[in-house]
């Protein structure tokens, strides 16, 4: 299974030491890529993040659905079991455009709050680990 995961704005902080935690742990079960696109405003993002979707879009919006663990692992599965690609979109200090949520197949919130982009890319790749071990029936689930 291919991941791509597109978020506006750059992290060198102790979130990006995170991230990179989560993305080598995801690397054992799917090919992951992280892209991490200049902060440009709402509009120039949407666009620039619409380029590089390859296979399902999600994007990620606190508007979006709530999912637990084991829906996200369902979700994941189904993808992975019929070999789609996926492309998760997080948006800079703006949010996302509107364009990118009409075009995603699933709006996924991660919380009612809101996280800064930094933040947000670290729950998802712990979630996306997470989903991977919950398919595996490895013990990181609980």
């Amino acid at each position: 299974m291919k991941i791509r995961l597109v978020s506006a704005g750059r992290d060198k902080g102790p979130t990006a030491e995170l991230a990179q935690e989560y993305a080598e742990r995801i690397r054992h079960f799917a090919e992951l890529e992280v892209l991490e696109l200049r902060a440009q405003g709402s509009l120039r993002e949407a666009e620039s993040l619409l380029g590089k979707v390859r296979g399902e879009l999600w994007a990620l919006d606190e508007r979006g659905s709530l999912l637990t663990s084991p829906q996200l692992a369902h979700r994941l599965g189904r993808l992975r079991d019929s070999s789609q690609a996926l492309t998760l979109c997080i948006g800079g200090d703006e949010g996302l455009g509107q364009d990118v949520r009409d075009q995603a197949k699933l709006v996924w919130s991660l919380s009612p709050l809101t996280l800064p982009h930094r933040l947000a890319r670290v729950v998802v790749l712990e979630q996306l680990y997470r989903a991977f071990e919950i398919l595996r029936g490895g013990p990181y689930h609980k």
